[in-house]
Order: C-alpha cells, then structure tokens, then sequence
C-alpha cells in the first residue's frame, strides 16, 4: 500500500508535434507520459498536442498557446501541466511566472518525482537525491519554492520546499558535493563485493520499464523480489546465485528499468547500479511482445546500452509476455522482427527450458579448458586454480600434480596470469 498521500492530483499532457512526426506517434508517446502520471499518483484529465515548426524559446509551444492551456487548466481545477518533453529552466520559470495556481512539469521533473517515491535503500536514495538536486539546481527561484509550500503534490515530493522553504544554490551544491562522495563510497563498496564474484558467470537482466524482469527473476531463482504492474517498481539492483545445473552456476542480476527519454544525470548518477550490466558476462534484453511500441523500446535500450559503453557485451533477446497475445500472426511477425530471439511468458513460466538452453550455449562459448602443471610446494597456487572451474580430471605424479580444468575465459586468465 501506497502511504504517500498525494493522489489523484489532476493533470493535463501537452505533446508537441514536430517536423517529421506524425500525431499517431505522439499519442503513443502520451499514453506512456499518463502511465508515468498515473504512477506518479496523478489523474489524467486531458491531452493536448500542437504542432510547431520550431520550439519557442520562452513557453516551448508559443506564447498564445500557453496562455490557452493555463486557461484550460483553471477552468478544469487542474494543478498540473505534464509536458512529455524536457523543459529549460527559462521555460519552467516563465510558467510559474505566468500562473501561481497551476504547476507545470516536464518529463524528466514526473521520472526524478517517481524514483523519490520508490527509493528504498539508501543506496537508491543517495542516487536519486543526487539527480533530484542538479535538475533542481538551475530551476530554483523564489517561486518555485513559494510553489512547493503552497502547493505540495507531485513534482515537490519530500520537499525541500516543504522542510525548508529558503534553499538557496549554496545550500543544493553543498548537498550535491556531499552525496558525490557518499556515492563515491558506495561505489567502492559494490567494486569490492564484484571483484569478490568474480569467478562466476554473470548474467544481468535489461529491458523497458514494466517489461516483466523482476517476474522473470523470481521464474528463474525462485526468489521472492518486489513485483507490481508499474512503470520503475523496482530501483535497487538484485542480484541472487542461479544453479542452471550443477557445473553451471549463474550470478543473475535485475536491474532498474529503461525508458524512452531517461533524464541524463539520472543515467549518471545511477552508475554504480547500472555497472552490474558493464560486468556482465552476458545480457538478457526483455522486451515486452504484446506491445505496439517495442522498436521503440529496443531502440531506448540500444541507445542506453551504448551510452553505458555495454553494447559490446553478448545479448539474447527475450520476448515476455507471449500469453497476452491470442493472434500467432502476430507473434511469428515479432519473432520475425526479432529472429534470434526465445519467446517465452515469465508469468505462466512458459519455454523457460528453451532460455535455459540459450544461456548454457552463450556459456559453453564463453568456457575455455586448459592442462596445468603444479609442483607439491605450490600448495597455494593448486588450490587457488581449482576455485570458480570445473575440474575435469586430477593426475598425482611423482613430482607435480596435473590439472585438467574448465571455466569462463576470464576465470581461465586470472588463473594463469596467477601461474606465470
């Protein structure tokens, strides 16, 4: 249950169509701005679109218009205008400006406003706390925070307006340095239990937001993470060992969701979570099959995945979701669309055997053996290369043991580096 008690705040989404976009796409745009609403705790009343040859500089839509929206809004008793692009600081200033009644948000403000309402750890928080500040930072006037006081609601959540009305931009870069290093140490912390892990095989979890990762976490290790039909229920990256069979074992992680748009120094200062895709051996990228919008989600994922610099790394597309799809055309077109791809449903736990199979092939092409020779007063070092492989046959000479062993190439050239 949702303690929160901001909710049902009701809002409008304003789209603009620009040059080389049809209103249809748009619209597809604004059905997942009012799923981020809705997540948000707010009620969607209305959708606006306008067309613009160029952005205006002071309103993004042009002066007229946005005198017409703000009249709309009042008349509607809505508080809150959602523009499904990024704003400047210029134009948030210049709404405020010109209503004290309604608030106006952008894109980027409604996904920083949802990752404050579902950090848990401290982890989490520290990460976007840190965002939260710099998005903030360039767009703190007097009336913002005459705003947060007044108004509360979505967009001002915990606020710093609320507990304290006179931050200033010394107060938020004093706040910003302090969570950099708190994060830095959290950094380090997570460096020392991935270096800990490094012999297995990792396997992280990608995908869009509501995807069904974390259901098809809990399918494949049986353990028991937090699931709900939202967009970013889950921020905290899980990870947890998974036997495929008993000389394959798996570290398996779930990380946090992509979306179409993700606020940059989101992406940044979610680095040290997102670093458990870097270190993956391989990536599972989840796509939703019954949606109308999956080119453009694997089109988000590629573009994060390269942002990252983890688009080199080996991937199996996955195609969740195939029992909310009754018509096989569909599904042979999206396979189609998708031709390496394992289709399966996480949720009645279907064709998971044949995901399994994938993954133990990417892993069988990962595996390296190797004979090595150790002399009896290197008791050390033969224990040290029996860790995190498979040890495939033991010979005792008289003078040296023999060791024929298997494991993942990057576990195979520690240990000869250790040998040399």
């Amino acid at each position: 249950m949702d303690r929160n008690p901001i909710v049902h705040e009701k809002a409008i989404l304003v789209g603009v169509i620009q040059s080389g976009m049809s209103e249809e796409l748009i619209h597809e745009h604004l059905d997942e701005l009012e799923l981020l609403a809705e997540t948000a705790g707010a009620e969607v009343v209305g959708r606006i679109t306008q067309r613009v040859s160029k952005i205006n500089a002071a309103t993004f839509i042009g002066k007229g218009k946005a005198d017409e929206l703000l009249s709309q809004a009042e008349e509607l008793g809505v508080k809150l205008i959602l523009f499904d692009d990024e704003l400047s600081p210029g134009q948030i200033k210049n709404y405020h400006k010109m209503s004290e009644k309604v608030k106006v948000l952008d894109r980027s403000g409604l996904i920083l406003d949802i990752f404050k309402k579902h950090a848990k750890t401290k982890e989490a928080r520290t990460q976007v706390d840190l965002a939260y500040m710099e998005y903030l930072l360039p767009r703190l006037t007097r009336q913002w925070t005459h705003l947060e006081r007044q108004m509360g609601g979505i967009g001002t959540r915990a606020g710093m307006g609320e507990t304290q009305i006179e931050i200033d931009r010394r107060l938020i870069r004093k706040r910003i340095s302090k969570l950099k290093k708190e994060l830095s140490r959290i950094e380090k912390e997570r460096d020392i239990q991935s270096y800990r892990r490094r012999t297995e095989f990792r396997v992280s979890l990608v995908g869009y937001t509501n995807a069904g990762k974390s259901t098809l976490f809990k399918a494949l290790t049986g353990t028991d993470v937090y699931i709900q039909n939202q967009l970013f229920a889950t921020l905290d990256t899980t990870v947890r060992q998974w036997e495929i069979d008993e000389s394959h074992p798996i570290l398996l992680s779930d990380t946090v969701g992509f979306i179409r748009k993700l606020p940059h120094n989101l992406v940044a200062s979610f680095k040290s979570t997102l670093k458990e895709v870097l270190e993956a051996d391989l990536i599972l990228v989840l796509l939703d099959i019954s949606s109308t919008q999956i080119e453009d989600h694997i089109q988000t994922i590629n573009e994060v995945l390269k942002e990252m610099g983890a688009n080199e790394i080996p991937a199996i597309t996955v195609l969740n979701k195939v029992d909310l799809i009754s018509d096989a055309n569909m599904i042979e077109q999206r396979q189609r669309l998708f031709p390496e791809s394992v289709t399966i449903s996480a949720q009645q736990h279907l064709r998971l055997s044949e995901l399994r199979s994938r993954i133990l092939r990417k892993m069988e092409e990962n595996f390296q053996t190797v004979d090595l020779e150790f002399s009896y007063d290197q008791g050390k070092t033969i224990a040290q290369a029996q860790e995190g492989v498979e040890v495939l046959n033991r010979e005792y000479e008289e003078t040296s043991v023999k060791l024929k062993i298997r494991g993942s190439r990057s576990r195979i050239s520690q240990i000869l580096a250790s040998v040399d």
